[in-house]
């Protein structure tokens, strides 16, 4: 026979066993589905790893847009502070889920990288090295049973096509017998191929059994050869799957915030901060701040003074409005209220303005466009404009309200909008500052 061995030519699998003649390859292939889990690996750590970094952005962004929404809302006190300790959960935890994020792409990603790298390397023409070792170790150890194999079917079939040829010649002669037409000389012509047909069937029966003998003789040594290299392809795979075992157990503990400590501190942290909120304490730091308990600059009857004659500021003519009248106000500021300690911790005293989320369209906002009574908000800034005229002062003047102007006599400035009924007029110094100034403390520029 040829010495080239084709391990699938002229067998039949009878079975699917991975003794027949080429079902090692279900072993080499699970060589290359090493390699291809390795990436499907890497690949589920990596969306993984992607959906904990979107999860921390997604963690932020909400505890920005709420802690905003909460310190300019209504909420004051320790209520406040409670509310917001979910924000800073949600900061902290998001900080913790990059952490995950950065730990399954930087150890468990690349660590799986690197060990494929080396445990698998590909050829120049393809494939990979531990894969053609592999299928030649097995093609070698099963060349000679399989040849052996070959033979055996051959016998077989020489074997089987004797018997055939042997009962057609003894059908032919017995059917002879019974035909008087037939001479002798034909008769003995059948005769001699049934007794050759005998022979042949012996001889390819003895050619069988001897083929099956050698085959049953090799099959031994051929089992050990094909489980030498079945236990070098088994220990290449222990090696892998102990590897995928390790990786799997570093994602777990990546993945199981439960056993950080940091994790459980936060959640610690954050349940303080609930428990500590206080209704009585933020009631009462409203009745001091905003209520009752706040400062007051009562009215009280004051002396006329030149350097004190000036007129009502807006404040309190809206005041005025409303039927009284006050004849004077002490601004020394003496008497102005000292923020306690819940000051520093309230957006309710920090901002008085909310967003329209927060709004509750009362009718006596004092920051709304109209007053109760329907006239202009005299906060506005957006009045009807009139002819700008440059004025000298004539005294020295200290804004009493932060919509005051202050200057020096002799300090020029312009008049924007012209006295109203209270005696006062809207300016602009050279600095651009614009406020109101007594009427009566300048002159026209001649």
């Amino acid at each position: 026979m040829s010495g080239s061995y084709d391990d699938s030519v002229g067998v039949e699998v009878s079975s699917d066993s991975f003794w027949e003649v080429g079902n090692y390859k279900r072993t080499v292939k699970r060589i290359d589905d090493g390699h291809r889990l390795c990436n499907d690996l890497m690949n589920c750590i990596h969306e993984r790893a992607r959906i904990e970094k979107v999860y921390a952005q997604q963690l932020t962004e909400w505890a920005k847009r709420w802690k905003q929404l909460v310190e300019k809302g209504p909420q004051y006190g320790t209520v406040e502070r409670a509310w917001c300790a979910f924000m800073s959960e949600a900061e902290k935890v998001s900080e913790l889920h990059l952490e995950v994020k950065g730990s399954l792409m930087n150890e468990d990603f690349e660590k799986i990288k690197n060990w494929q790298k080396e445990a698998f390397h590909k050829q120049m023409m393809g494939g990979f090295k531990e894969t053609k070792e592999a299928e030649d170790g097995f093609r070698k150890a099963q060349k000679p049973w399989a040849k052996k194999l070959k033979e055996v079917e051959a016998a077989k079939k020489a074997y089987h096509a004797a018997c055939k040829e042997e009962k057609l010649a003894i059908s032919r002669e017995t059917n002879s017998k019974a035909d008087p037409a037939l001479n002798p000389e034909q008769l003995k012509k059948l005769q001699d191929k049934v007794e050759r047909s005998k022979q042949d069937v012996l001889k390819t029966k003895e050619k069988y059994e001897k083929s099956l003998k050698e085959l049953d003789n090799a099959t031994p040594q051929y089992m050990e050869n094909m489980e030498q290299v079945f236990e070098q392809c088994q220990q290449f795979e222990e090696k892998r799957l102990r590897f995928f075992r390790e990786v799997l157990l570093e994602v777990q503990k990546h993945l199981d915030l439960s056993n950080v400590a940091s994790y459980k501190n936060i959640y610690r942290e954050l349940e303080q901060n609930i428990k500590s909120a206080d209704a009585v304490e933020d009631l009462r730091w409203f009745r001091a701040n905003q209520g009752p308990g706040m400062s007051m600059n009562w009215p009280q009857f004051e002396e006329w003074s030149a350097d004190l004659n000036r007129t009502l500021s807006r404040r309190e003519k809206k005041k005025a409005s409303d039927g009284v009248t006050l004849t004077g106000i002490n601004q020394t500021g003496d008497q102005v209220s000292q923020p306690n300690k819940h000051s520093s911790v309230s957006s309710y005293e920090k901002n008085q303005s909310y967003p329209t989320d927060w709004s509750d369209e009362e009718s006596n906002n004092p920051f709304s466009s109209t007053d109760a009574n329907g006239d202009t908000n005299p906060f506005d800034e957006d009045t009807s404009p009139a002819m700008e005229v440059r004025v000298r002062a004539l005294y020295d003047y200290e804004g009493q309200e932060q919509d005051e102007l202050s200057f020096k006599a002799g300090d020029e400035l312009t008049k924007m909008e012209n006295e109203d009924e209270q005696g006062w007029c809207k300016g602009r110094l050279d600095n651009g500052q614009v406020g109101l100034y007594p009427a009566n403390y300048v002159e026209p520029i001649q």
